[in-house]
């Protein structure tokens, strides 16, 4: 009989360990007519890789190969452990422009050092993706609001595009934040090199026409191969035009990484910076992606998703990758139909790195330069903040502070503040809550807000009110308030109080303090005070606190009709 079980009890913890790879999921679906749409999407999204990470590499201040690396290997460990079928996975932007204003101070001149911290940043990012994943802290990103979101994009965007309209123009450019990069920037037009500048436009030209006329296509390669085709047979590096230069040929060198955490002062706040920027992002992709195609993406698999695209990515010496919505909207456009499109991108870009890097040499760095200043124009979303600014202004001025601490403290900074701002905004908003004191609807027994509908009937000698969000600690003072100065004065004298809870979903011992103490001081006035339209936990605690005896009971069939004629008839 023992025989018989330990197989299966074997079977039952293979199945769960599985369970944590998507793919055992997915591939028992996969269709052979999906596979040439995934060869497909895969070697089309290998092709939008190789300018986009060649430019985000020099964003970030790595080697060109370095940005290849991260696509290469981060798709591999995305399509193994996440779970979404057309998200793509490598260097970002934001990312890279983090990784640049940061890791520049710890390496202290040190080139090699610059890469090693780099390379940990995204070990270090995987680990702590691993940690959230444990503790199950994928709900916490939550906190951060749309219209934070709005904001930090833009910011993020106007950053990053200031980072290279210095390479567009041929000037040094410099600065440590946006305001400074537009004054140096600025004061160093009368150095700019018309032939760097007329390649930059000429690049931006054809690629915003060519994305109109064909969305979809990797028509960011075709512009680089015409760059270099140029540059090569009219000699524009002899001319003074900044090229990439040679780039080292075959697949990276897979080994842990030559630093410790403990060894680089500040390497988790610059891992939890890219962490969040990565999971959100990808997370929102990923999530936009799957309600096209009819699946559902997992917030928590994710974590092990970005966890192990960043490990992949740090054993080969590369920096922090995630999912983006540009490449991942290449990869959906191109056909994609599993994470297989994934392990076909990086088969390309494995043959690329093997064959094709000494073409890659005349690239001028000014198509680099255009290429990022396209890719990051769908991050200014300024239409947005002007429907914030008609609709919400306090939406509105959590935009501006996270667009604002972007500009002047950094991406890293930026989006840490803006975190904070978010959840202080959160708390100021559930601080005040509405309090709506309710008269009889014309002709009913129904009862709303007397404020938005003045020609509800009060009820003499009775005050009812709602509080329109949860009694909490953070706004239970608040109500008290509100209505104590509503019973001051009134213009009849108050005989009853009649507090609806059927706006408060959640109340906690702070909230029932608050109903005591409103208890305690109508009383002391006369006043008796009834509970109605509380829910099920809320009573629950209510009861537990001991307010049931003071209120006259709490009932779940109660209503504002009822306690008034059982009510007034006791008290008056």
């Amino acid at each position: 009989m023992a025989d018989a079980t330990e197989p299966t009890g074997s079977v039952e913890r293979q199945t769960s360990w599985l369970s944590w790879l998507p793919p055992t999921r997915w591939l028992a679906d996969y269709s052979a007519a999906w596979l040439p749409s995934d060869i497909i999407a895969g070697v089309t999204l290998a092709a939008y890789a190789i300018p986009v990470s060649l430019a985000y590499a020099g964003l970030a201040g790595l080697p060109p190969q370095v940005g290849i690396y991260g696509y290469l290997l981060g798709g591999i460990g995305y399509a193994l452990f996440g779970s979404s079928r057309q998200l793509a996975i490598g260097p970002t932007s934001a990312i890279s422009l983090m990784i640049a204003g940061t890791v520049g101070a710890m390496a202290a001149g040190d080139t090699l050092r610059y890469v090693q911290i780099a390379s940990l940043a995204a070990f270090t990012v995987a680990a702590l993706s691993l940690f959230a994943w444990l503790l199950r802290l994928s709900a916490l990103v939550k906190l951060i609001s749309d219209s934070i979101l709005v904001g930090f994009k833009a910011g993020a965007g106007l950053t990053i595009a200031m980072t290279q309209l210095p390479s567009l123009f041929g000037v040094p450019g410099g600065g440590h934040n946006f305001f400074e990069r537009v004054y140096l920037l600025v004061g160093q037009l009368g150095q700019t090199q018309l032939l760097v500048l007329l390649v930059g436009i000429v690049a931006l030209v054809l690629l915003v026409v060519g994305e109109r006329l064909l969305p979809g296509r990797p028509v960011a390669l075709g512009v680089v191969v015409l760059a270099i085709a140029a540059a090569s047979l009219l000699g524009l590096p002899a001319l003074g035009v900044p090229v990439t230069g040679k780039i080292p040929s075959g697949l990276p060198s897979l080994a842990p990484p030559a630093l410790r955490i403990r060894d680089v002062e500040g390497i988790l706040p610059l891992a939890g910076g890219c962490l969040l920027l990565a999971y959100i992002e990808g997370v929102s992709a990923a999530r936009t992606l799957a309600a096209k195609h009819g699946y559902a993406v997992d917030a928590r698999q994710e974590l092990l998703g970005i966890a192990a695209a960043n490990l992949a990515a740090a054993i080969g010496q590369g920096y922090p990758v995630a999912g983006g919505l540009s490449q991942s909207a290449v990869n959906d456009k191109a056909g994609a139909r599993s994470a297989l499109a994934l392990i076909f991108a990086s088969a390309t870009l494995a043959l690329c790195l093997l064959f094709l890097t000494g073409f890659l040499e005349n690239l001028p760095k000014a198509v680099l330069a255009a290429v990022v200043l396209t890719a990051v124009y769908g991050l200014l979303d300024f239409p947005a903040m002007l429907r914030m600014w008609q609709v919400s202004r306090i939406d509105f001025l959590a935009a501006a502070i996270a667009l604002l601490a972007v500009l002047w403290l950094g991406i890293l900074h930026g989006i840490l503040l803006a975190a904070l701002a978010s959840i202080l905004l959160l708390l100021a908003r559930a601080s005040q809550p509405h309090v709506a004191f309710l008269g009889r609807i014309p002709g009913t027994e129904q009862y709303s807000d007397m404020e938005r509908h003045p020609d509800n009937e009060p009820v003499p000698g009775v005050i009812v009110f709602r509080p329109e969000a949860s009694l909490m600690y953070t706004n239970a003072d608040t109500v008290l308030e509100a209505v104590l100065n509503r019973v001051q004065s009134p213009p009849d004298p108050i005989r009853l109080a009649v507090c609806d809870l059927s706006a408060s979903p959640y109340i906690d011992l702070a909230g029932s303090r608050i109903l005591r103490e409103l208890e305690t001081e109508l009383s002391g006035r006369g006043i008796a005070l009834r509970i109605v339209g509380a829910r099920g936990r809320v009573r629950d605690l209510l009861r537990a606190d001991g307010l049931e005896d003071k209120v006259g009971g709490i009932d779940r069939t109660a209503t504002v009709e009822k306690v008034l004629l059982v009510t007034l008839r006791q008290v008056g």
